[in-house]
């Protein structure tokens, strides 16, 4: 099957006899009747898109670090990195956790399970959370994996 592009509309719940279900609900941009006619809940789909941009974000957001102690004269230390590494090299390591950009970067979640499909309204519903804010544009592929 071909992958399908769809849009993020919002997330809501669906009742399960007497439990609620958070679902996410997509919406189908263009084809996708075929889609709809081989689909049925219960199936496992890959989402992929992109997540939500957070801009620059220090380390104790970005990587969890704890920064430095509250006492014991450490003034403005409190959310900084640290030590960034041995005098030795006499340079910074490929691959350090500091500040930067953060998020905005491709997410593909696998077996994401179907909720929900209403084909009149071209809507799918996703158990789950998708990546990326509302409006934002996910592609959804057929799992091949779990067809035994």
């Amino acid at each position: 099957m071909e992958k399908i592009k769809a849009q993020k509309i919002n997330m809501t719940q669906i009742w399960r006899g007497d439990r609620a279900e958070a679902v996410t609900v997509l919406k189908v941009v263009g084809g996708g009747d075929s889609f709809f006619s081989e689909m049925k809940p219960g199936d496992k789909i890959i989402v992929s898109g992109k997540s939500k941009g957070r801009g620059f974000q220090g380390v104790v957001k970005r990587h969890g670090f704890h920064g430095g102690p509250k006492s014991h004269g450490q003034k403005d230390r409190l959310r900084a990195p640290g030590s960034i590494g041995a005098t030795a090299p006499q340079r910074v390591i490929k691959g350090k956790k500091m500040a930067g950009h953060m998020g905005l970067t491709k997410v593909t979640l696998k077996n994401m399970e179907v909720a929900e499909i209403r084909p009149e309204e071209k809507v799918l519903m996703v158990k789950g959370a998708v990546p990326g804010m509302k409006g934002a544009f996910v592609v959804i592929q057929e799992n091949f994996k779990n067809d035994d």
